[in-house]
């Protein structure tokens, strides 16, 4: 039997949902984070010309891939905390530049190297940025990580108003998941158990279910700033793990 367009983009649309849930999740909190009007946090000017990127022991670092020219680097609190700050670094030659850093949340029970369905923690680990999305059109068209735009990535109404615009702009983190589709694709090669659909994604000013989340201005900073022949990727935990 063939199945009309119709029925699978409303199909499609379903399982979005069910996805987006799995990822954002309304917890009642309220909407906030200290940034200025560029979304940067305050105090956080640039920095350049280092040999290392900071707060990274030799056990993360070593598996940041050679060809990697942008990290990501989130920086949670504390194992238990929802409290992160999120900073792009880029490789100029043989030393890192730190371009941006903005004020961020992480799993609203902090983090994971286990991560599972539902435990509301963020996995912990250095993962690849090779897809991006959302509800709104791309800040920056041809620039960076190919982007689909799709309503059914709207957070559903039940959820607290603080968090409807939660997905208006996406960055895939490739954990359990197939790159090079939508972030919003379903497939979970390690299987439903291992969770997935772990995003950065717009902040509402507490901890998520699993995804790290900063301003509106960041996002759009790193949709236009991520070039997939640098082969960004995202380096994430708390301190202590980062550090060790």
């Amino acid at each position: 039997m063939r199945i009309s367009g119709t029925l699978r983009a409303w199909a499609a649309a379903i399982a979005g949902v069910a996805l987006l849930a799995g990822c954002g999740g309304s917890d009642g909190g309220r909407g906030g984070g200290r940034h200025d009007a560029s979304g940067h946090r305050a105090g956080a000017a640039p920095v350049s010309n280092l040999k290392r990127i900071p707060g990274l022991g030799e056990r993360i670092r070593s598996r940041i891939p050679a060809g990697a020219g942008q990290v990501v680097a989130v920086y949670g609190r504390g194992e238990d905390s929802a409290e992160a700050t999120v900073e792009l670094w880029t490789k100029n030659g043989g030393t890192w530049d730190r371009t941006r850093r903005w004020t961020g949340h992480n799993g609203k029970r902090g983090w994971t190297a286990d991560h599972r369905q539902g435990d509301k923690r963020s996995p912990l680990g250095v993962f690849t940025l090779t897809d991006a999305g959302g509800v709104l059109p791309d800040p920056g068209p041809g620039k960076g990580l190919p982007y689909s735009r799709s309503a059914s990535f709207a957070a559903p109404r039940s959820w607290a108003k603080s968090h409807w615009h939660d997905f208006d702009y996406v960055i895939a983190i490739d954990y359990n998941r197939v790159k090079g589709t939508a972030p919003n694709d379903p497939s979970r090669p390690e299987g439903q158990a291992k969770g997935g659909s772990i995003w950065l994604h717009m902040d509402h000013g507490s901890g998520t279910s699993g995804c790290v989340s900063l301003s509106k201005s960041g996002m759009e900073y790193l949709l236009r700033t991520l070039d997939p022949a640098l082969n960004p990727v995202v380096v994430m935990g708390d301190r202590a793990h980062l550090k060790a």
